[in-house]
């Protein structure tokens, strides 16, 4: 994957996140993306599906951020307007995914979603999308 070309939320650069989670649709890679703004480089969280016998194709991305700085400690720090994806843990009886992530530089945080509602928003985006 590469970052976007044009004003997308990804186009400056991109970073691979925790280590790929294996679903039956595909290797789920979180990343994260940046973007120039005037007042900054703003980075935040991306979903995409990779395939499974050849990870280096990607089969569906997200065309927005899941995840973006809003949060105090996620707008102001070493490095302000960051977040970036750092661990993922699925838990396999509740169906859940914890997402710890950096934000600001300064501090470590958990975001929390259903693993079926993550894949549902992935598969409906287009292939590298």
């Amino acid at each position: 994957m590469h970052p976007r070309d044009g004003a997308w939320w990804d186009s400056l650069r991109i970073g691979i996140g925790p280590p790929l989670l294996k679903t039956e649709h595909g290797w789920l890679l979180v990343y994260h993306g940046v973007k120039e703004m005037v007042g900054g480089a703003i980075y935040r969280v991306g979903l995409a599906l990779l395939d499974l016998d050849e990870p280096t194709r990607v089969l569906h991305r997200t065309a927005s951020w899941v995840l973006s700085p809003q949060e105090p400690y996620e707008r102001q720090g070493d490095v302000s307007n960051a977040i970036f994806p750092c661990g993922l843990v699925h838990d396999v009886r509740s169906g859940e995914l914890r997402l710890y992530y950096g934000a600001a530089d300064t501090s470590i945080c958990l975001a929390t979603a259903a693993l079926d509602d993550v894949l549902a928003t992935v598969l409906a985006a287009p292939a590298d999308g």
